[in-house]
């Protein structure tokens, strides 16, 4: 267990696995008796604060854990002490559902802000993949679309610094949307410009200049955890974001 983890056991409670069930619904239908089986996985509650590590590289894996508030980062770390933010995690997101078969990552995951998870043993997870085959390619899904955004931070390191902070504001911002997290004008954002940096493979006092650069250019403001976009269509049209890399489109999986 991390340290400074704050444990409850799960009740059923439907709002632990809302965010998850609207980013499900959002590409497929799910029945009652597959919402009621999510519900019913979660094992325990957890808690925890800024920085603290939740799954360690390496370390072998008996559950799988799902955001239900704050925000997670996949994390390597470097020689130096340098890291490298590989993923960033929000609520409704399965951050390791791919631990079921590989039974350990090859990564930390930390967590950004204060973060509340909901662990789900594997031995569950592997019974759902027996008794709700369209729930269990539902979940595969998700490990899918997490590899598509993968490759799309991959490719945008070739861009500008400013495209790419607006290409990853974009990005949080639909994210947050299908959760119902996002308003029109903006979303919360609790993260550092050195967290930004360590996504964006820039340094702290790049994002700062690049952060300045989009609010002169009335384009976004990041400020006191919160990304106000003034108008996120010409946002969008700056950064070339195209969102078909999230797989948003309701249709049978």
């Amino acid at each position: 267990m991390a340290t400074g983890a704050r444990i409850r056991t799960a009740t059923d409670d439907e709002t632990i696995v809302e965010m998850l069930i609207r980013a499900l619904e959002r590409r497929d239908s799910l029945s009652d008796r597959e919402r009621d089986a999510l519900i019913k996985a979660v094992a325990e509650i957890r808690i925890h604060p800024p920085g603290d590590t939740l799954i360690r590289a390496g370390v072998s894996a008996e559950f799988s854990t799902l955001l239900v508030d704050g925000m997670l980062g996949r994390v390597f770390y470097m020689s130096e002490g340098k890291r490298q933010i590989v993923a960033l995690h929000v609520p409704g997101d399965f951050v390791d559902l791919h631990s079921l078969l590989l039974k350990r990552l090859d990564h930390d995951v930390v967590a950004m802000s204060e973060v509340r998870v909901a662990l789900v043993p594997h031995a569950v997870l592997r019974k759902l993949t027996e008794t709700e085959p369209h729930l269990a390619r539902m979940l595969w899904l998700l490990t899918v679309i997490d590899a598509a955004i993968h490759r799309e931070w991959i490719g945008r390191l070739g861009h500008s610094a400013a495209v790419r902070i607006a290409h990853l504001l974009c990005e949080l911002q639909m994210r947050f949307a299908v959760v119902g997290l996002a308003m029109p004008d903006g979303f919360p954002i609790d993260l550092t410009q050195a967290d930004l940096g360590d996504m964006t493979g820039l340094t702290p006092v790049h994002v700062n200049r690049t952060l300045r650069k989009l609010r002169e250019a009335g384009l976004a403001i990041v400020r006191d955890g919160f990304a106000s976009i003034p108008d996120l269509r010409r946002l969008q049209e700056f950064a070339g974001f195209d969102p078909t890399y999230l797989y948003l489109e309701n249709r049978s999986r």
